[in-house]
């Protein structure tokens, strides 16, 4: 239970990130998005394994974004607004609830500490969800490392401009909506692939906080469950 415990809290700040798209500006979509997850080449265990979860919906609705996830423990949401730079995590495991906010400052911290990257386009594409999208290629190296990792994206422009991705610091050079991406975060890989693009109204209350959460912080949550 502690090792899933710890690989919780590396999920959370994987797709932190990931909940900081936003779909204004340009182009605009409103909907949900439904991806599903496999974990290519990462050395889990089958108890782990059966823990994680196996589909990410992000709900989107102009700078608003709202995560979606469950696994063994329980459930996560992610709740970004990408204009102000902050957001809040929503943590309902094992009959406790727990908040952690996200500030401009965290996430600041959170891109001087991600590896530089740079974007190769190819000609290559892919239909994923009913889109045709094009595959790109995201170079990047851990500072003070010579060894070069090579992340694979699909993306496509029908969707919402560049602007999306332009706060995650792996993919902001992106120029569309990401329907195939990997993410990698101390040896779990996951990867991430679209299986369905709804256009839909969404409300503005998915994009509120319930009540009943327990403020924390990051660090006090890795403690909480076993981190260091």
């Amino acid at each position: 239970m502690k090792k899933t415990a710890q690989i919780f809290t590396v999920l959370v700040v994987m797709l932190a990130l990931v909940s900081g798209q936003s779909f204004a500006g340009g182009k605009e979509f409103t909907g949900t998005i439904v991806y599903n997850i496999t974990y290519p080449d990462s050395k889990l265990d089958a108890q782990t394994m059966a823990m994680m979860p196996k589909t990410l919906k992000i709900k989107i609705k102009g700078n608003m974004s709202r995560t979606e996830m469950s696994l063994g423990m329980g459930t996560t949401v992610i709740i970004f607004d990408s204009e102000a730079r902050s957001g809040v995590t929503l943590m309902d495991m094992m009959g406790q609830k727990f908040a952690m906010k996200m500030t401009a400052e965290d996430l600041e911290k959170e891109m001087k500490e991600t590896p530089e990257a740079t974007v190769v386009n190819t000609t290559e594409t892919k239909e994923i969800a009913g889109y045709t999208c094009k595959k790109a290629i995201v170079k990047m190296k851990e500072k003070g490392s010579e060894t070069e990792t090579e992340l694979v994206v699909f993306y496509t422009e029908d969707l919402a401009s560049a602007k999306m991705n332009e706060l995650n610091p792996l993919y902001k050079d992106i120029p569309g909506t990401m329907l195939e991406y990997a993410m990698n975060e101390k040896g779990m890989n996951m990867l991430l692939t679209a299986i369905s693009v709804e256009k839909e109204k969404i409300s503005d209350t998915e994009f509120e906080t319930p009540e009943g959460y327990k403020e924390v912080t990051q660090s006090e949550l890795k403690s909480m469950f076993g981190g260091q």
